[in-house]
Parts: structure tokens; C-alpha cells; sequence
């Protein structure tokens, strides 16, 4: 077994938005010697994932949203906007983007984001303390191991990139370990992202040249690009990574009729030209917490309670364009979904999210002009090109022409199946939620040892406990292993209410790279101080602490705000003398913690819970949150 080196070590499994947003927190987080690795097992997908790498995704692919909700920082809203005006590398980019200027409410291409995150990490990782490394290295993480002291992780394929020098640092302090093997690490965070799904009704077409299994990969983006323009094509979806199909094709000059199959026959919305994020205040729901009957019954108060909701704004905030009302609402009843859920048997809660998670995710978001003109347009009656098929596909076979059937069931009540013949047929985007059917090895492995579990209630993603620690078969924390992103797609459903796409977008990871990366900080300063490595709950004098420190509590918590959300290394240098200044001050002796360093570290996690609260409270806007904690004024590194 390959052995950690002095410094402690954490290992981040997969490079993609949720594992770089979570690494790049660490850098910026971490006071002392730490050494993170980025581990990814395929290089296309670094600092991208499935949804933002190059290979997949054209120029015409652009964001869901506005460039101004991009930023990979809550804490500063236009970050994005800013790198790619003034930062970016445009001297590959095509027209119109290569003099194209981004606004908050615009466009963007979602390709560049790659090369944004990438430069994000670079920096953190020059910015970072004297002692905190990076290293990226390719590999895949298979299985792993929790060990009184540590965690043994089994690694194919493991292979260090090239490395800058650390800053600071003694030469020979790169990495060890290269090939197969188990290494050992204090700390695990998988950010393993989408897991793909076999749909059934495909099984007939896996593998035919007009079927497209995989829309975001170089070779499906060849077939769209180099199909007929007369061709007919059925899309498998409604939801918006079909309009990226979709709109590929129109943008080509595709002529032939283009199926959209949807089982909700859901269409999004687009977003005004001067949309700004917003937050309303709504009361509770409360006829949703009344006890559940049945399904029918409680969809229909929902429907009612819904409509009220939506009047309500339309009444009470004339300001609000209709467009975004029901965007509204969904935001406002977040904080109530986690006691609604409740109420709801899990079978019929798994139920409810599968038949409406796309009309959810409309409800809960629009789409940008950009690419909403060109299916709007396509969708006429004077056009034509784009049909929208309510249904649900039930098969796809091969003709004796070389097309391809689709079988599409209607809705209960209709009329028979429609048979669509199709030149080509693209399957958007078939993941798989419930982790119990997943067959990524190290998935299948950590279950089979009782490490990782199914979320029970809702079927989606596994069990996770507030700070995202895995949780085995009895409920309690494995260990120092976490989660970040997809897997924590159930948890944030019924902790948080976050429902459809919301439950690991980017706004979602962005909150959960600030509460992974300072929790895994907070053990590895306490572990032995208290059994929190091992045990779930906190020890009860680091419970007690925020109130035997009072004098002075805030002001060390407004510091560590600021030390948190500050990315120039010299500026958090100097807040961070000024919070141990501070940490030092507080309190006095404490008769339950005599020893003054031990005091000190347990007010430093108190403070440092505090300040995590605050930058990740989901009830104010990101702007709102940055005027809130007087952010305005904090230095970032140049680019």
C-alpha cells in the first residue's frame, strides 16, 4: 500500500464541475499543509463533466441560463461574465464569439466554461498557502476502504500529470504512487457526476448508425453535424439538453420535420431580455402539511395552493414579468418542500418525481432567448420543422430501409400509439438516479460493503448526512468520505427542497464545494480533539462553544466571511492573522476546555460553521448575499 506522505492528503474522485468547484474551495480554505489530488478518469471531462467538455458541446451549445448566473463563486455573481470579457483566450474562437461581448443577462457558449474552471483551479492552486498542493492525475477510483486512520482507496490506471513546482516548496515533493494500486488518503470526497442509464426501449438500436445514444460525445455531434438537411429526426425528450439537438440542427439549416418526444409534453419558458434573479417572500403552503391521503387528493391541493401562490405574485408584485412568476414561486416555497415531502409516502413520492420532474424543472427555470428564438420559431405553424409529440417511447426498432420506428405510447385516455419512422433518433439524456442500478465499479463496490446506500426516500443519488459525509445501513457517517453533486441529488430534495434539475445544478454544487471542502478542513483539524472523523454528532463542549465565546463572536465570523470568500492569497493572509487575533481574544479560559490550543481550535470551527451558514443562506440572492456580508470590497488575483 502506498503510504501518505506528512502532510495530510484528500482525495477528490472526478475533475468535473462538482469535484473542481469542491478542490478549488479546498485550495483557497486550507491554513496548513495539505496536499489535494483531482483524480479523473477521463482527461475530456476534466474541469468540464459531461456537460460543459469541448468535445460535446459546439459553439452553438450555450448555457440554460444567463452567463451572469455562471460565476463558479456564489460570493461574487459576475466572475464569469468578468473572466470571459477581459480573461479569456479568444484567439480560437469563431464569430460571432470572438468579439462578442457578455453581459449578466446574455449568452454564453458552454464549451469555454472548461477553459474557465480550468483557469479557476490554476489559480487557486498559485493563490493557495505555502504547503496546500494540488495534483490532477488520471485514474479510475474502483473501491475503497475506511481504516482507523485514513481511507485506502484502489486506484487503475493512477498517473500523476506534469506538476508546476509548489510554490515555497522543497524540491522532491511531488506525489508518489503510479499504475495500479491502493493508496491511502485522510479524506475522500466523490464528485462522480452523471451515471448513464440503458433505456429499455433502445435495446433493439444500441450500437446502429442512426441511433445517437450519446448527444454530448465527438461522435454524436459528428452525426448531428453531418446529417441531411431533409432528414427526419425524433428527439427522446423535452427537456433543455434536447433543445441543444435541436438547435444544432435548425442552426444548420436543417428542413426536415424534427420529433420532440415528451411524456409531459413540457416546453420551457425564455427568460426576459433584463431577467435578474430574484427572491419573493410567500407564506407557507399550509394545506400541503395537512396529513396525505392519497395522491390525487394532495395533487389537487397542491394545484390550488399553487394557483394562490402564483396570483398572489401577479397581484402583489406587478413588476415581475409573467414569464418568470412561476421561477417565483418554486424559490419561495423551497424552505416549506422539506416538511411538505414528508407528509408523502416514499413510494408515491418516487412516483410524483418521476412523472413531473421535467415540468418541475420548467416551473423552476426558463431558457435564454438564444436558443428559445430558434425552437419558438421552429415551432410555428408558418415552420413546421419542430413537432412536439406527447408520449412516451415504448420502442425503437430497425426498419428494413435502414430507418428507425419509434414507438410513442400517449398519455392514458388517448388514442392509439404513433409510430414515427426516423432517419435518426437522438436519446437525451437517459441518467440513471437510483444508485442501486448504477454500474460504475466503485459505486457497486461501496454498496456491497454497506458504505454507501440508496437514498431511501426518494430513489435518487445515496445517503448523506448534513455536511454530505456518506451514511452505511445503520445511519451513521462512514467516515471522512463525502459526497458532492449528483449523488446528493435525494438529500437535497428532502433537506432542502431543492426539486428537479435544482437538486445538483450548478447553484447546488456551488453551496455544497463551500460545506464539503470547510467540513473536511474542520475534521482534519479536529480529529483529535473529538471522534467527529468516526461519529456523526459533534462533541458536546464544540456544540456548547459559540455560546461560552459570545464577546466578539460575530466580528471573528464577519473575518472569516471574508477569509472564505477571498481568493488573493496576501489578502487572506492578512485576515487570517486578524481572525486568529481575534479567535485568541474570545472568551477567555473555558472551564470544559482548559488547555488554550484545544480551546482555540474548537472557537475556530465554531466561527468557521458560522461563516459557512452565511455564505451559503439560500434566502437572499447571490447579489443580495454579497451586499449582505459586505463583500464589495474584496481583492481577487489577476487572472
Amino acid at each position: 500500500m502506498i503510504r501518505t506522505a506528512v502532510r495530510p492528503r484528500i482525495l477528490v474522485v472526478g475533475a468535473g464541475l462538482a469535484g473542481t468547484a469542491t478542490a478549488i474551495r479546498l485550495l483557497c480554505f486550507a491554513r496548513g499543509p495539505l496536499e489535494v489530488v483531482l483524480l479523473e478518469r477521463r482527461a475530456d471531462y476534466r474541469c468540464a463533466g459531461v456537460a460543459y467538455h469541448r468535445d460535446g458541446n459546439p459553439w452553438d451549445h450555450v448555457f440554460n441560463v444567463q452567463a451572469g448566473r455562471m460565476s463558479a463563486f456564489r460570493e461574487d455573481v459576475l466572475d464569469f461574465v468578468r473572466w470571459a470579457n477581459v480573461e479569456a483566450d479568444r484567439s480560437g474562437w469563431p464569430a460571432p464569439w470572438s468579439d462578442f461581448e457578455f453581459v449578466e443577462q446574455g449568452p454564453a457558449p458552454r464549451r469555454i466554461f472548461q477553459d474557465y474552471l480550468a483557469e479557476r483551479l490554476a489559480q487557486a492552486r498559485r493563490e493557495a498557502c505555502v504547503g496546500v498542493v494540488l495534483v490532477e492525475a488520471d485514474g479510475e477510483a474502483v473501491d475503497l476502504d475506511v481504516r482507523a486512520d485514513g481511507v485506502e482507496v484502489t486506484v487503475r490506471g493512477y498517473a500523476p500529470r506534469d506538476q508546476e513546482p509548489e510554490p515555497g516548496a522543497a524540491a522532491g515533493a511531488a506525489p508518489v504512487g503510479d499504475g495500479d494500486g491502493v493508496l491511502r488518503f485522510d479524506e475522500v470526497i466523490l464528485a462522480t457526476g452523471l451515471e448513464l442509464r440503458e433505456p429499455a426501449f433502445a435495446a433493439a438500436v444500441a450500437g446502429h448508425a442512426s441511433f445517437v445514444r450519446d448527444p454530448y460525445s465527438a461522435a454524436g455531434i459528428r452525426t448531428l453535424a453531418g446529417l441531411a438537411p431533409e432528414a427526419t429526426v425524433a428527439i427522446v425528450g423535452s427537456v433543455l439538453s434536447a433543445y441543444d439537438s435541436a438547435a444544432l440542427l435548425l442552426r444548420q439549416g436543417h428542413t426536415g420535420t424534427i420529433h420532440l418526444i415528451s411524456g409531459s409534453g413540457t416546453i420551457f419558458r425564455t427568460y426576459p431580455d433584463d431577467h435578474e434573479h430574484d427572491v419573493v417572500r410567500l407564506p407557507c403552503p399550509h394545506e400541503l402539511l395537512k396529513p396525505y391521503r392519497d395522491r390525487e387528493e394532495f395533487l389537487a391541493r397542491l394545484r390550488s395552493e399553487w394557483d394562490a401562490a402564483c396570483a398572489a405574485v401577479v397581484r402583489d408584485h406587478p413588476d415581475i414579468d409573467p414569464a418568470v412568476v412561476t421561477e417565483r414561486v418554486a424559490k419561495a416555497w423551497e424552505p416549506y418542500c422539506p416538511e411538505v415531502i414528508e407528509q408523502i409516502p416514499s413510494a408515491d413520492l418516487r412516483s410524483l418525481l418521476d412523472e413531473f420532474g421535467t415540468a418541475i424543472s420548467a416551473l423552476r427555470v426558463c431558457a435564454v432567448e438564444y436558443t428559445m428564438s430558434v425552437i419558438d420559431h421552429a415551432m410555428l405553424p408558418s415552420d413546421g420543422r419542430l413537432r412536439l409529440v406527447v408520449g412516451r417511447v415504448q420502442a425503437i426498432a430497425p426498419t428494413g430501409s435502414g430507418r428507425l420506428a419509434v414507438t410513442v405510447a400517449p398519455p392514458p385516455g388517448y388514442q392509439d400509439p404513433q409510430v414515427i419512422d426516423a432517419d435518426l433518433v437522438v436519446s437525451n439524456f437517459a441518467r440513471e438516479p437510483d444508485y442501486g442500478r448504477v454500474t460504475q465499479p466503485l459505486w457497486r463496490n461501496l454498496q456491497a460493503k454497506g458504505l454507501a446506500v440508496p437514498h431511501r426516500r426518494t430513489g435518487r443519488g445515496v445517503e448523506v448526512d448534513a455536511h454530505g459525509r456518506l451514511l452505511g445501513r445503520d445511519g451513521e457517517p462512514i467516515g471522512p468520505v463525502f459526497a458532492a453533486g449528483v449523488p446528493r441529488e435525494g438529500d437535497e430534495i428532502v433537506r432542502n427542497g431543492r426539486t428537479g434539475a435544482f437538486a445538483f445544478n450548478l447553484a447546488t454544487i456551488k453551496n455544497q464545494s463551500i460545506t464539503v471542502a470547510a467540513h473536511a478542513l474542520e475534521l482534519l483539524e479536529l480529529g483529535e480533539l473529538t471522534d467527529s472523523r468516526r461519529a456523526g454528532a459533534d462533541s458536546e463542549e464544540f456544540g456548547n462553544i459559540g455560546q461560552a465565546v459570545r464577546t466578539g463572536f460575530d466580528e471573528a465570523v464577519v473575518l472569516e466571511v471574508r477569509r472564505l470568500a477571498t481568493r488573493a492569497r496576501s489578502e487572506r493572509e492578512l485576515l487570517a492573522a486578524r481572525l486568529d487575533a481575534r479567535i485568541r481574544s474570545l472568551g477567555g479560559p473555558h472551564a470544559a476546555v482548559a488547555d488554550a490550543s484545544r480551546r482555540e481550535r474548537l472557537v475556530r470551527a465554531a466561527v468557521n460553521r458560522a461563516a459557512v451558514e452565511r455564505l451559503t443562506d439560500v434566502s437572499v440572492t447571490p447579489r443580495q448575499l454579497r451586499r449582505r456580508l459586505g463583500l464589495a470590497g474584496i481583492e481577487h488575483p489577476e487572472g
